[in-house]
């Protein structure tokens, strides 16, 4: 029976968000024929999590689903045991950047990725906490219905089961390793109070998204793209595509990878970093492997936490940690890319060692040029007044630490993409994790 991963890391309350992706993965069960494992990583408080806890305890048994609700302590055990038993190098130090202080995008998703390896799982499929799904026709729609139809199976037999196709014939007998979907609803980056006060001022901040080196042309349509996901228009029927699938269309709560994608590479673990999870968007893009995009979009939301003068001080923190780390990113992006199949081995699973060489090489840091972009941020900031200028302040005072963080950040990335295949291979001689 084939076994996947769907996987929800969650910070916060979210016991509705739980009964519906638990519905999912029944779904997925039932339709597919699927062992589906849902796998919940849970970093909320003692008392979210209780009532996750009694949330998931309450949901009736569906065949074929098997849930694993994980606290930190108990992820902590799994991944201090799967990382002294890798015999890789500081494992005390693995286990840090896989279970940091703080919010990390990109290690919630490595945990999951290793304990699907413990699971014997053949793909990972994500989910938010912060996100919900579309209704059609009185059903949820639901996007595991494309990434079980589509994902691992031998792209030129796809190929008549989508609406439509744009992959290189050459990669025809490749197999599609990842199928995505975008979001609806407000931006994945909480920039629209920006974008409202002064349009001129928010092109500016989202400029600094864009590749330093794109064609003065494309930097318009680029800043009128960022962070809008699949727009605003609810769904009405499918549209798939095969193809080479663009970062810029696929988020993170709506996709789902093979194992030949996630048991060969992790996510860099910045902390406090938005847009540090994508990595293997780019990864997947870059080497020109196959995927299907879909229009199963999922419902984004902000959360209220995000809107308080403490959670607005820290999102701000973590936009410029991205903004910072963009040149060091596209120049690992522009590298891949440049690579295309070279960084495809024999099996068809990315090649760590030629990813990891690409990614060593773009760490060098200009701190003139970070400097700079901290500078156009406090400028941009100080302009829109009220709580933008203290946000600015609050940067500024952490403005040493943010240039620091910027370098180590992906020094650490590389440290853990080295350390990645004796990871996972632990993972998978450890065996299933423990439940809680």
């Amino acid at each position: 029976m084939r076994r996947v991963c769907l996987t929800l890391p969650t910070n916060r309350l979210c016991p509705d968000t739980l009964v519906a992706v638990s519905a999912e993965a029944a779904y997925g069960a039932r339709e597919f024929g699927a062992e589906v494992h849902l796998l919940v990583l849970d970093s909320a408080d003692a008392s979210a999590r209780d009532v996750h806890r009694k949330t998931l305890a309450a949901l009736p048994a569906h065949a074929g689903v098997v849930v694993h609700h994980l606290d930190e302590a108990a992820q902590h055990t799994f991944l201090a045991k799967t990382a002294a038993h890798s015999g890789a190098a500081d494992p005390d130090r693995l286990v840090a950047l896989m279970l940091p202080e703080g919010v990390s995008y990109g290690a919630c998703t490595n945990r999951a990725f290793l304990i699907a390896e413990s699971l014997g799982c053949s793909s990972v499929h994500r989910r938010d906490s912060d996100s919900s799904y579309q209704q059609h026709n009185g059903a949820p729609v639901f996007p595991l219905e494309h990434e079980l139809a589509h994902l691992g199976e031998r792209a030129g037999a796809v190929r008549d089961r989508v609406s439509s196709s744009r992959l290189d014939p050459a990669q025809a007998d490749r197999p599609v390793a990842l199928v995505g979907g975008s979001f609806i609803g407000p931006m994945s980056v909480d920039l629209d109070e920006i974008r409202s006060f002064d349009p001129a001022v928010y092109e500016t901040v989202v400029t600094l998204s864009v590749p330093d080196d794109a064609p003065p042309l494309w930097k318009p349509q680029l800043v009128a793209n960022a962070f809008r996901g699949g727009g605003d228009t609810p769904f009405t029927g499918d549209r798939t595509t095969l193809a080479r699938v663009s970062p810029a269309h696929v988020d993170m709560c709506n996709v789902a990878l093979t194992r030949e994608v996630y048991g060969r590479l992790p996510l860099p673990p910045a902390r406090e970093t938005i847009g540090s999870d994508y990595f293997l968007l780019h990864a997947v893009y870059g080497a020109r492997l196959p995927g299907v995009l879909h229009n199963r979009h999922i419902v984004n939301h902000h959360t209220p936490e995000r809107r308080t003068d403490a959670g607005f001080l820290a999102y701000q923190v973590r936009l410029a940690k991205f903004f910072l780390a963009v040149p060091r990113l596209h120049r690992a992006y522009a590298a891949m890319t440049a690579a295309g199949p070279a960084l495809v081995d024999g099996a068809g699973g990315l090649r760590t060692e030629t990813v990891t060489d690409l990614v060593r090489a773009a760490v060098h840091a200009n701190r003139a040029a970070d400097m700079r972009r901290l500078d156009t941020l406090d400028g941009a900031f100080r302009s829109l007044g009220g709580r933008w200028t203290g946000a600015a302040d609050f940067l500024g005072e952490r403005r040493a630490d943010l240039l620091n963080e910027a370098q180590a950040d992906m020094a650490e990335f590389v440290q853990l993409l080295e350390a990645w295949p004796a990871l996972t291979k632990s993972s998978r001689e450890q065996g299933s994790v423990n439940n809680r």
